[in-house]
């Protein structure tokens, strides 16, 4: 298991952008709200504390994981940022409808990545059980969403260098 023995939430600052001049949407799956919520606070926290400004995060909410692109596409388009975080959880059940939503959302945010010249960062759970699902987001693995913060800080700074070309 790729979080085994592996904090979520541990990060160097030093070795972080600072944030403050980012503007950063982050779009939250209604479904699983207790996990989604947590991600999301370790996203904000992260991205608090690596100098973003609270009033240059933008948070929409959608009803489920499978409409987390429609709402990142707009926001992509209508919204000035420089980055935007998907944040959904999707569990295992008995059905393949777990296999057709995460492959879906998975073809999607990467779809976004290759049409729009503005970073997708992916931080949707996809666990076979809740508890997995509750280690990963604020857990004993740490929080999903303080990486995906982390990411998302490290590809703004790195949309804004090429944008200057500096690299």
């Amino acid at each position: 298991m790729a979080t085994e023995n592996k904090n979520l939430s541990q990060y160097d600052k030093a070795t972080i952008p600072n944030a403050e001049l980012f503007r950063f949407g982050i779009v939250v799956s209604e479904w699983n709200e207790t996990i989604t919520e947590g991600l999301f606070n370790g996203a904000k926290t992260a991205l608090l504390d690596c100098g973003a400004l609270e009033k240059n995060i933008i948070r929409w909410n959608v009803p489920g994981s499978f409409e987390l692109i429609f709402a990142a596409k707009k926001m992509l388009e209508h919204r000035d940022v420089d980055c935007v975080i998907v944040i959904g959880s999707v569990i295992k059940g008995e059905t393949m409808h777990f296999d057709f939503v995460c492959e879906g959302v998975t073809q999607g945010i990467k779809d976004l990545n290759v049409n729009y010249s503005k970073p997708t960062i992916f931080c949707v759970l996809t666990d076979n059980t809740m508890q997995q699902s509750i280690d990963r987001s604020g857990g004993k693995h740490g929080n999903k969403g303080t990486e995906a913060a982390i990411a998302a800080i490290k590809m703004a700074a790195l949309k804004r260098n090429i944008s200057l070309d500096k690299i």
